[in-house]
């Protein structure tokens, strides 16, 4: 199930971000019928549709933002003070991004059907969208970190161990010399994957996502720290994303862009960017 899910992770997190915001968007939609009904107001049964769907619509656009938002500043116990105001600053941008994409589609649709939208008072409207907002915003990062929590639970987490010793996360150990060996801790239990094992790495978020066979491992670090702690004789970078085991090389296929792919031993096709190809090319032929 996990390995299935691994497959098919991007398209799963698209088809959950859409179903959420048709749930919102019918749900919404039926309440606001209902208060109009019951308070006999004066609207037309097809501006509340138009309403909650501009406001669901531009909400679930702006996904993709918020993701990139915690991917800058992501929020941890060192330096919290500036990351909280950093997010404060995001937050805002967001509510001014969701409001005026909203009232400029509403406007548009009122247009077709021979009316105008008014917003009212931009000054008041905007601080009550934002007090709505902020906690949508803060809802998409609880929902991002709490879905990179059960998902490293279920993958395990590694941690380098550069010489052999049962310790792990030291940094002055981890700058020393290229791991040797990966501490991955999932359920409670504790076992060991021998770097050589690792077919090829990904950038993913905060993480880097070691791949042995059809597992996946998260492991805490960027890029620029996982080309000192794998040995530079076995992995190669071929990506701004990715790095490959050579050993697991199977074929380099070219493409008329410049770039290429790598099939692995695994039957993984891996991008290579033109701008690590020859790099590439130089180490395998040596």
């Amino acid at each position: 199930m996990l390995q299935w899910f691994n497959r098919n992770e991007r398209i799963l997190l698209v088809l959950f971000w859409v179903s959420q915001a048709l749930l919102h968007y019918v749900f919404n939609t039926l309440t606001v019928l209902d208060d109009i009904a019951r308070n006999q107001l004066p609207f037309a049964s097809w501006k509340p549709w138009v309403w909650e769907g501009s406001s669901q619509l531009l909400l679930l656009l702006l996904v993709p933002a918020v993701w990139w938002a915690d991917r800058q500043v992501p929020l941890r116990y060192t330096g919290w003070p500036w990351r909280l105001a950093a997010h404060a600053g995001f937050s805002a941008l967001f509510s001014l991004l969701h409001v005026g994409g909203m009232v400029a589609l509403r406007q548009a649709i009122y247009a077709l059907q021979g009316e105008h939208y008014g917003f009212g008072d931009w000054g008041h409207e905007l601080v009550y969208e934002y007090r709505k907002d902020v906690f949508s915003y803060s809802g998409l990062l609880m929902t991002f970190y709490l879905y990179r929590f059960v998902l490293s639970r279920l993958r395990g987490e590694a941690h380098p161990i550069v010489s052999g010793e049962d310790q792990a996360g030291d940094p002055a150990r981890e700058a020393a010399a290229p791991a040797e060996r990966f501490l991955v801790r999932k359920f409670g239990k504790e076992f060991l994957v021998a770097a050589s094992d690792i077919d090829w790495v990904e950038a993913s978020g905060n993480y880097m996502n070691l791949h042995v066979g059809e597992r996946i491992y998260p492991l805490r670090a960027t890029m620029a720290n996982m080309e000192t702690r794998l040995d530079p004789k076995l992995f190669v970078r071929v990506h701004r994303s990715v790095m490959l085991n050579l050993d697991r090389i199977r074929e380099i296929r070219p493409q008329e862009s410049g770039d290429a792919e790598a099939l692995l031993s695994s039957g993984t096709l891996v991008p290579i960017s033109r701008r690590y190809r020859e790099q590439l090319r130089a180490l395998v032929q040596g």
